[in-house]
């Protein structure tokens, strides 16, 4: 029934797309053509309104082919809020690429581009507000217990525990489930509102007496083997059938799958940067950032050489082994900001609130991480990267690699400058087990937008930190 449901509702939402781009399109040549708000060179600029209009024969299908392939007509249950904003944005902006392109191709000069342009702005604050109202409907609706989702959980594990947690969470998501099925827990066993109230065994009677709408097995590790029986019983009763892995702390949160002849393999670990053309992104975009930013900020640099120079002795830049990409070690830069030490226990200690090592100046240009830009010398050699996981000493590595399993994984990518852990808040004397959990999302989730994401955040909440000492 929820199936039917979602597919006339898909079917509603394109009839209303269709309807949101005419009228954004008549409202755009309005507004340029109609009204004193743009240079108009006459009453109807230099193409008829027919002509204009004509057009949306080719533009209302293209755009709205471009809204199923971003992904614009799947469930709202889950997918969040930000993620079909920035899919509308994404399909509108390579909308209107698509269409300039192919007005020059076709050498058609007398067509108003900034007709266009305010079409492709009204057209995606529509969709925006016409989504978000969407939501905020459908959010009503579930709270109020109407279009709900009807869910069996199979198994009681630690995944099935992050399952109904997120569950109920949000119950804007319209999810209502029934109960939990497993061989081991006692009857009655009550997590979260779930209730344990039978045994695997259990499960095809349970289908054929209830209505539900979705089947989650959730097994612990130890119980696979009864895997494929129960999946055979589940599509055997035509429901949908979902599979919580329970070794989510081994499997990264998005799994690769390859398939090799039909036998689909799983990377334990996925590393977008390990492809060459992402690795040449990143890569080129490090060089231009670290050189734009040495040239902009030279003078900036040069002021703080002479207050380094000025209020304390030992050299102007301090340098230190870290172990970065494939665990190779190179020698960090940073503007000096303690007093000259012995190296060896330097090498040995860490840096906590009010270190006294620490200089006047040390404290404020480490407080605002202004220590840290004769890294982009360090960028620009390839040792490191504008965004990526911070780089530590050997002797901390080789104590971190045996305490946290999965801490050296961090050294296939390029250590940063920034990164998703400190705009986060995790620098300086914080959680280094956190500190991998932010670093490993980062890793295996990379994106050149993620990327972008950070460096903004950096500017807003990076420099400045109450953890820098």
């Amino acid at each position: 029934m929820i199936k039917d449901n979602q597919k006339y509702f898909n079917r509603l939402t394109l009839i209303m797309d269709f309807l949101v781009i005419m009228f954004s399109y008549f409202v755009a040549w309005y507004l340029k053509f109609k009204t004193p708000l743009f240079d108009a060179e006459h009453e109807y600029g230099r193409l008829p309104f027919s002509q204009y209009m004509s057009a949306l024969v080719i533009i209302a299908p293209l755009f709205l082919v471009l809204y199923v392939s971003f992904h614009m007509y799947t469930s709202r249950r889950i997918q969040g809020a930000v993620t079909e904003i920035a899919n509308i944005i994404r399909a509108n902006s390579l909308g209107i690429i698509l269409v300039l392109t192919a007005l020059y191709i076709i050498r058609q000069h007398d067509y108003s581009r900034e007709m266009l342009f305010i079409f492709y702005i009204i057209n995606m604050l529509l969709e925006i507000a016409f989504r978000l109202s969407i939501r905020a409907i459908l959010r009503a609706i579930r709270k109020s217990g109407f279009n709900m989702k009807h869910i069996l959980i199979v198994g009681y594990s630690r995944a099935a525990e992050s399952y109904i947690d997120r569950i109920r969470m949000f119950p804007q998501w319209g999810f209502d489930i029934l109960g939990i099925l497993d061989d081991k827990v006692e009857m009655g066993l009550n997590y979260n509102e779930a209730i344990v109230f039978g045994r695997t065994s259990d499960l095809e009677k349970i289908l054929a007496e209830n209505s539900l709408d979705e089947i989650v097995i959730a097994l612990n590790l130890d119980e696979y083997g009864k895997l494929a029986d129960l999946v055979k019983i589940c599509e055997k009763s035509g429901v949908h059938t979902q599979f919580v892995p329970d070794y989510n702390e081994i499997i990264p949160s998005r799994p690769y799958t390859e398939d090799i002849m039909g036998l689909p393999v799983i990377n334990i670990r996925y590393v977008p940067l390990s492809n060459t053309f992402n690795a040449i992104v990143k890569r080129a975009f490090d060089i231009l950032c670290s050189s734009v930013g040495l040239i902009i900020l030279s003078p900036l640099l040069l002021v703080i050489c002479i207050i380094i120079k000025a209020t304390s002795k030992g050299p102007l830049i301090f340098k230190q082994e870290r172990v970065g990409f494939r665990n190779e070690t190179f020698m960090m830069y940073k503007f000096r900001s303690m007093k000259v030490q012995d190296e060896a226990e330097e090498k040995k200690a860490w840096t906590v609130k009010d270190d006294p090592r620490v200089t006047k100046f040390g404290k404020f240009i480490r407080k605002t991480s202004l220590d840290e830009l004769p890294q982009l010398v360090n960028i620009l050699k390839g040792d490191m990267s504008i965004v990526g996981p911070r780089p530590e000493r050997p002797f901390f590595v080789e104590k971190f690699k045996e305490e946290i399993p999965r801490y050296m994984i961090k050294h296939q990518v390029r250590p940063g400058l920034t990164g998703w852990a400190q705009v986060n808040g995790l620098r300086g004397d914080t959680s280094i087990k956190k500190r991998i959990e932010y670093d490993l999302y980062y890793i295996e989730n990379w994106t050149f937008w993620f990327d972008i994401k950070i460096m903004f955040l950096t500017i807003f909440k990076g420099f400045v930190n109450k953890n820098a000492y």
